[in-house]
């Protein structure tokens, strides 16, 4: 069967494609991939809509100019590619609770969303807090 008609992939699959799009990042545009700094302009870019003195007196923004570059883009390449692969793969519907969570903390959508966002809360912080 092809890879792009299973459901799943495998991680070391993946991990290893990851592994070689950021090699080939480095070498064609010399470029680490990430996300977190994207993040912080982001919300530098919406607070400049409101506060455009506040955000253009703040030190890290003095650092690093609140703009749109490849990264956003990079970041929306990753929206839009999971939603292909999640396409491709025949996954039709979204799942608020998924069946391992369901089993392990309940059916609660509301605990299940909470999780996940402060979850990404950690992930952020330490992102930024190693400098990515």
């Amino acid at each position: 069967m092809n890879v792009f008609h299973q459901k799943k992939w495998s991680p070391y699959a993946a991990g290893a494609l990851a592994g070689l799009l950021l090699v080939l990042s480095v070498l064609v545009a010399g470029k680490y991939f990430g996300a977190s700094t994207t993040f912080v302009r982001a919300a530098g870019f919406v607070e400049q809509t409101v506060a455009p003195d506040k955000v253009a007196s703040m030190e890290y923004f003095i650092k690093e100019k609140v703009k749109i570059d490849w990264q956003l883009l990079f970041v929306i390449g990753i929206l839009f590619g999971s939603l292909a692969a999640a396409w491709i793969a025949g996954e039709k519907k979204a799942v608020a609770v998924p069946p391992m969570w369901e089993r392990r903390f309940g059916p609660s959508r509301a605990k299940r969303w909470s999780a996940a966002f402060l979850g990404g809360i950690v992930l952020m912080f330490g992102a930024r807090l190693a400098d990515g």
